[in-house]
């Protein structure tokens, strides 16, 4: 009878683990945490959260933003989109401008800055009661090394989204992408060759650029005649401009995103022509400017009344490719605000409470008096 030494492996010898090779991804996207596709940011926070699941614009897809009134915060998202795409180093392609338009982009915000010197300053503070802890501090967890570089994912999720100041204006210190301006030149123009001239052009970059390159399509205010000549409302091109661009996302789903503005002030919803362009785009936003008057809070602290309201017909999600989750955002209504320094958020709208409008009206009467009692 044969003895064996126990604890001994039978068969082959153990083979050397194989190591993982993380590929790295496009600066400005990670893949969506709900299905794994890949998406980049809209600039906005609270824009990407509200796309159920994946949190951000899931590539290859159009954002169609509509408005009423003569507001442009369709514009600012624009803007904010244009922004983070050329900070990223994308490609940003805008249709009915030129290259100066980069100067009405807003600058990168200051709020990592602000909470590293407050973290700096609280450091310097330290409790007198937890002086027995402070040595917690140093000691490092073992499945962690400090010396260890982070993974590229980890590192375009640090950076994937970006807070801007709209009092300041984006520098070229700041800029890593390009920016092509598809200006109107001649008026006169036959339409189709205006708008077949900017895909053509959008096609030439997204073959010449490297595969890696992400690229952005900006289409502000379509169908407004301060912007765009006349013939450029004839329903039949613009749906096949629309087609066309929607065909260019799906040839190139990991590479391009398209954002546009329609004043539906001009052009309602009723209209053949605008629910025509809503089944052409991927998702549907209208924005909803309330009646008061419309400021911009420079203070990102202060509880401001909401601007306007936020109506999602439809998302990119919910289309022929599938995916995404229902999160409600059909059965809460939602609100948005627009801040100088920390950008436009959109939260569910709530109605102030019962008296308090008429509490605030009572003290401005009694200020007013005061200022008035007081002056000579």
């Amino acid at each position: 009878m044969s003895f064996r030494k126990r604890g001994v492996v039978l068969g082959n010898p153990r083979t050397p683990a194989v190591a993982k090779v993380e590929k790295s991804l496009p600066p400005g996207t990670r893949p969506s945490p709900h299905d794994g596709r890949l998406t980049t940011s809209s600039g906005t926070q609270s824009l990407d959260q509200l796309l159920a699941g994946h949190a951000g614009l899931p590539m290859g897809t159009s954002l169609l933003i509509e408005e009423s009134g003569t507001t442009d915060f369709g514009g600012m998202l624009l803007r904010y989109y244009a922004a983070e795409g050329l900070v990223q180093g994308h490609h940003v392609h805008v249709l009915g401008f030129d290259d100066s338009w980069r100067r009405e982009l807003p600058g990168l915000g200051t709020d990592g800055k602000e909470k590293t010197a407050k973290a700096e300053s609280s450091s310097d503070s330290k409790m007198k009661i937890a002086w027995r802890y402070e040595a917690l501090g140093n000691r490092v967890s073992p499945s962690r090394d400090p010396t260890q570089t982070p993974s590229p994912q980890q590192s375009t999720a640090a950076a994937f989204c970006h807070t801007f100041n709209l009092t300041k204006k984006l520098e070229s210190s700041d800029v890593k992408g390009q920016l092509f301006g598809f200006p109107i030149v001649n008026a006169f123009s036959p339409p189709s060759s205006f708008f077949r001239d900017f895909l053509a052009s959008v096609a030439a970059k997204l073959t010449s650029s490297p595969p890696s390159t992400i690229h952005r399509v900006v289409v502000p205010s379509l169908l407004s005649p301060t912007l765009y000549p006349s013939y450029a409302c004839n329903p039949e091109q613009v749906l096949r401009f629309l087609h066309r661009l929607r065909a260019l996302l799906r040839q190139h789903h990991t590479r391009l995103t398209a954002v546009a503005t329609l004043p539906i002030s001009l052009h309602p919803r009723a209209n053949g022509l605008t629910r025509w362009a809503e089944h052409l785009c991927d998702g549907v936003l209208e924005l909803v400017p309330l009646g008061h008057q419309i400021q911009v809070s420079r203070d990102p602290t202060s509880e401001d009344k909401a601007q306007g309201l936020v109506r999602v017909h439809s998302l990119p999600i919910f289309h022929e490719r599938g995916g995404g989750l229902d999160e409600g955002w059909r059965r809460e209504d939602l609100s948005f605000k627009l801040s100088a320094s920390t950008g436009l958020s959109i939260t569910p709208y709530s109605l102030p409470p019962v008296g308090e409008d008429e509490e605030q009206g009572k003290e401005n009467t009694e200020a007013e008096k005061k200022k008035k009692s007081l002056e000579f």
